[in-house]
């Protein structure tokens, strides 16, 4: 790829879709951020996917067909050789293989390539922001799932194409059901949508909250991160005990992991973890000291710095 080449980055989330157009030097000339469609399927993601990064090049002030290539970073099944998406449960109707990078080639021929979602935010992590000095470590985003993202020797490790589902190492035998339909999951402890399930449900059981009460006066149609954070500053019991209940499954999740890896670092990203920032990654450092092996030299934890860009520029160094 040319010196002078711009990239596109675009980080599809469950929630949010991010994108960016960067130059050589990872530095970003333009974004954008649209609404994740939470209706129909594949086709509506993606046009949503094409329009949020015509945006972004507009930002930048460039034509969309000038990109030399296009990375994305999605949550799911990826097969990077076959150019297709699967499994993508936070995505409205995605189960089977979907071409995206073949649909996003022929929109702005350009090459595409795919990576999950959280291990490209990691990678990025890892050669631009928070884990710059470290050769191994362990990304946990914190947002509306539970995601993860291992690098290794200094090189990310995908194993056969799912390793990092931090989210899905089971902390409760038979507990909480997980989205994923498996029983006691970090995720099911502590992913957003998960804890959203779990306040409503005692607010049916009579439980008092401002959680919906803030959802209604910030005009909002679910619990954001803000909304858990307003929360929280408010005193409310209910969010404090589900936060207190999902730092405890993180922290037990986490350190099992580390038991196996042992990595330098662990950097805490996601719209939960970057709100509630660093007072909160100590926490969850404190929750993983009673399961650590070796209590007495834990990885460094850090917060990610790249914050919402992150997973979009790491998108963008899979085309660099």
């Amino acid at each position: 790829m040319a010196e002078d080449a711009l990239r596109g980055g675009i980080d599809l989330g469950g929630t949010k879709i991010q994108a960016i157009v960067a130059d050589s030097n990872n530095q970003v000339l333009g974004q954008a951020r649209r609404p994740t469609p939470q209706k129909g399927g594949p086709p509506d993601v993606v046009a949503a996917m094409v329009e949020a990064l015509e945006e972004a090049a507009e930002a930048a002030g460039v034509a969309p067909d000038t990109l030399e290539g296009i990375g994305v970073g999605a949550p799911g099944g990826i097969d990077d050789d076959a150019g297709t998406l699967a499994r993508a449960g936070n995505l409205p109707g995605w189960r089977d293989p979907y071409p995206l990078a073949h649909e996003l080639g022929d929109r702005f021929g350009a090459v595409v390539r795919l990576g999950n979602d959280v291990s490209v935010a990691t990678d990025a992590e890892f050669h631009l922001g928070a884990a710059r000095e470290f050769s191994s470590l362990l990304g946990v985003f914190w947002g509306t799932g539970v995601g993860g993202g291992i690098v290794l020797d200094g090189r990310q490790w995908s194993g056969r194409g799912t390793a990092g589902e931090i989210g899905h190492i089971p902390v409760r035998h038979h507990g909480l059901p997980c989205p994923c339909g498996r029983h006691g999951c970090v995720e099911a402890y502590a992913g957003r949508r998960a804890m959203e399930a779990r306040a409503r449900e005692a607010v049916d059981d009579g439980a008092k909250t401002v959680l919906f009460k803030i959802m209604e006066e910030k005009g909002r149609d679910r619990l954001t991160s803000g909304i858990w954070e307003r929360a929280i500053e408010r005193g409310d019991e209910l969010a404090e005990k589900l936060i207190d209940d999902a730092i405890d499954a993180i922290g037990t999740g986490v350190a099992s992991a580390c038991n196996v890896l042992d990595p330098e670092a662990i950097i805490i990203g996601g719209g939960l973890g970057v709100r509630f920032g660093e007072p909160y990654a100590r926490r969850i450092s404190d929750a993983m000291m009673p399961h650590l092996f070796h209590d007495d030299d834990p990885p460094v934890i850090r917060v990610a710095e790249l914050g919402d860009l992150g997973g979009a520029l790491g998108a963008a160094l899979l085309v660099a």
